[in-house]
C-alpha cells in the first residue's frame, strides 16, 4: 500500500515559509479558507446522508490536500478562492478493497473541482455544484463505546431494507445490556428479559430469552415483538461507531441503539 507519510513533512515546510514572510508584512491568517485537519462527520448526496467511517479525514495546508476517505487514503491539488471556496484536482490514492466502499465512492467522487465553503469556529461543510455536502469537525473523535458493559437504548428498528425510528411513546422503554461474563438483560419495550449472548469476533448469538409476562398493547408491545424476532433469530451482526450501535441479522431486519452510562 503507496504511504502518504511524506506528504506531512512536506506541508508543514509550506506553512514554516508561508510564516517567514518580508519584514514589516502583515502575518498570514494560519488557516485561510478551508486549511486545517478535518475529521469526516457526514456525506450529504442524491437526497441520501451516508455516516463516515472513524478513519476519514480531510487535511488542507497551501495548496496540497491529503487525507483518507475511510480506509484508502488520497491526496489532492488544492488551489483556494479566498474563504469563499477550494477547487481539489485528485492526486494518488491507495486501492484497497474496503468495508464501507459506498462511503468511499462517495467521498471520493464530492471531494474534487469546485466546492463552496462554509466555515465556524470548529466546522467546515463543503458543498458541491448539486448541492451536495461533505459535513466536518476539528474536534476529536468520540472513543467508541464498548458493546460490554454499555447501557444500550434502542432508536430504531430496521426490515424491509428500511429503518424506522421507535415510536414516540415507546422512546426510552426498550433498552439493554450485555455484561461482561455474557449475561444480556434489560427491556423489550414493555417486559423485562434476561438471556446469555455469545459474541464471536463481530457476530453476537442471544440464547432463550426469559421475560416477565405482562400484556403489552400498542407501540411498546409492536416494538416489543420485533426485538423478541430479533434477538431469537441467530447470529446479528453486530457494529459499534462512536456512541451508536447496530445490530443486523442476514434477513436484513436489526436495530440501531444509542450508548448510555456504563453498565455497573
Amino acid at each position: 500500500m503507496r504511504t502518504l507519510r511524506h506528504l506531512t513533512s512536506g506541508l508543514v515546510l509550506v506553512l514554516a515559509l508561508a510564516a517567514c514572510g518580508g519584514a514589516g508584512e502583515e502575518p498570514a491568517d494560519p488557516l485561510p479558507g478551508a486549511a486545517g485537519s478535518w475529521r469526516v462527520e457526514s456525506l450529504t448526496t442524491g437526497g441520501r446522508t451516508l455516516h463516515a467511517p472513524a478513519a476519514a479525514r480531510f487535511d488542507l495546508a497551501g495548496d496540497e490536500a491529503e487525507g483518507n476517505y475511510g480506509c484508502n487514503g488520497f491526496t489532492a491539488k488544492a488551489v483556494a478562492e479566498g474563504r469563499t471556496a477550494v477547487t481539489l484536482t485528485p492526486g494518488v490514492s491507495t486501492t484497497m478493497a474496503c468495508e464501507d466502499q459506498a462511503f468511499e465512492v462517495a467521498f471520493a467522487k464530492l471531494l474534487r473541482g469546485r466546492l463552496t465553503i462554509d466555515r465556524g469556529p470548529d466546522r467546515l461543510t463543503l458543498k458541491t455544484a448539486d448541492g451536495s455536502t461533505i459535513a466536518m469537525t476539528s474536534e476529536p473523535r468520540t472513543p467508541d463505546a464498548p458493546l460490554t458493559t454499555t447501557a444500550w437504548t434502542v432508536t430504531s428498528l430496521t426490515g424491509g431494507g428500511t429503518a424506522s425510528s421507535v415510536p414516540a411513546e415507546a422512546a426510552g422503554r426498550a433498552r439493554f445490556t450485555l455484561a461482561a461474563d455474557g449475561a444480556a438483560s434489560g427491556s423489550l419495550g414493555c417486559n423485562r428479559f434476561s438471556a446469555r449472548a455469545t459474541v464471536e469476533g463481530s457476530s453476537v448469538v442471544f440464547g432463550p430469552l426469559t421475560s416477565t409476562r405482562m400484556a403489552c398493547q400498542g407501540a411498546a408491545g409492536d416494538v416489543e415483538r420485533s426485538l423478541t424476532a430479533l434477538l431469537g433469530s441467530g447470529p446479528l451482526a453486530w457494529k459499534v461507531q462512536e456512541g451508536t450501535l447496530t445490530l443486523s441479522a442476514p434477513d436484513g431486519t436489526g436495530l440501531t441503539a444509542t450508548a448510555g452510562s456504563a453498565a455497573e
